[in-house]
């Protein structure tokens, strides 16, 4: 009896092999299926049966979510009415792993009737799929992960990896955004993290703490405390970002300025802060209409939980807090 872990990892290396094998395949012929999908003033119908059929519902969904429209045409269903719903400006993409499947050649001169150009993704260069169809892009694999070379798996496998780089090819085509595809995902976590804006989330008005660089470290203290945000902005007399103080800056002030801290101000508080004992650099802002994940980066990079939000002219708008987006899941 085979060693069940071991069997998991031969079917892993089969797979990951044949994957790592379509990458030779990538020229000429894959580039010119990108280019017909580029130019089609239609949808992208995608049909093949049985595991094909399952892969290509995959591909059509992808392609969909990337900017190209796409839906999966079942061959059969096709045969008996729903080859309506085929334009002749769109294009097809045929699946098959033999390029024999019957319902699939009786489709052909019906795409063709229509001049719907055919992309046919097979592992048989020669089989009627292949010699029916326009573009001919290699799904041919070594083996399959099957021990009995029957059972679709390393096959399907590379159908979809050659699937997701057709639609990312055409995502970089058409110059896809990150707020296109905000767009087209607008529910859940990952809606929230592409269609969130910074001022959705920033606290604004009367709960920004601002002081001014001539502002008591006692009021200092009262802003920073009323407010309970962890931070205050310290602005010039125009009302322009300079600096911000933490409740870490009051600790390090407690632990090297002698004498009264209560003594200093504001503008003052922020030289003794720095840790470097120099004035410390413009303080890390973001704009209201950035996406909150920009937010999140931001953070990251410069290991902070708190970040002001500035208009145009620098000025402190709002303050956005990480342990909010972590909250609603932007994080």
């Amino acid at each position: 009896m085979p060693n069940t872990i071991e069997k998991a990892r031969e079917v892993i290396r089969i797979e990951a092999k044949a994957v790592a094998a379509l990458e030779d395949r990538i020229g000429e012929r894959f580039r010119e299926a990108v280019d017909v999908i580029f130019r089609a003033k239609g949808r992208v119908i995608v049909t093949g049966m049985g595991k094909s059929g399952i892969i290509g519902k995959k591909i059509a969904a992808t392609l969909t979510s990337t900017g190209t429209p796409a839906f999966y045409l079942h061959p059969a269903e096709g045969m008996h009415g729903d080859l309506g719903m085929v334009r002749r400006d769109d294009v097809v993409i045929a699946i098959s792993k033999s390029g024999e499947t019957d319902e699939l050649y009786t489709l052909l001169p019906l795409f063709k009737r229509l001049g719907v150009p055919i992309i046919a993704m097979t592992g048989r260069s020669t089989s009627p799929l292949a010699q029916g169809s326009d573009i001919v892009l290699d799904i041919g694999v070594e083996r399959e992960a099957c021990p009995y070379d029957l059972a679709p798996t390393a096959s399907t496998t590379v159908t979809l990896v050659l699937g997701d780089a057709l639609a990312i090819a055409l995502l970089h085509k058409r110059n896809f955004s990150e707020e296109d595809f905000a767009f087209l995902h607008p529910g859940g976590s990952l809606g929230r993290k592409l269609l969130c804006l910074v001022e959705d989330v920033m606290y604004k008005g009367d709960a920004v703490p601002i002081v001014s660089t001539s502002t008591a470290m006692r009021d200092v203290i009262l802003e920073m405390t009323s407010k309970a945000l962890g931070i205050t902005c310290v602005v010039d007399a125009s009302g322009v970002l300079t600096g911000v103080l933490t409740d870490g800056d009051l600790r390090r002030l407690l632990e090297r300025v002698r004498g009264d801290v209560l003594s200093l101000d504001a503008g003052e508080a922020l030289l003794r802060s720095s840790r470097s004992g120099k004035t410390r650099g413009y303080p890390r802002t973001i704009g209201p209409k950035e996406l909150a994940a920009k937010a999140v980066q931001v953070m990251e990079k410069h290991v902070i939980t708190e970040l002001v939000v500035t208009d145009p002219s620098k000025k402190p708008i709002g303050i956005v807090k990480w342990i909010d987006l972590s909250k609603l899941g932007v994080v």
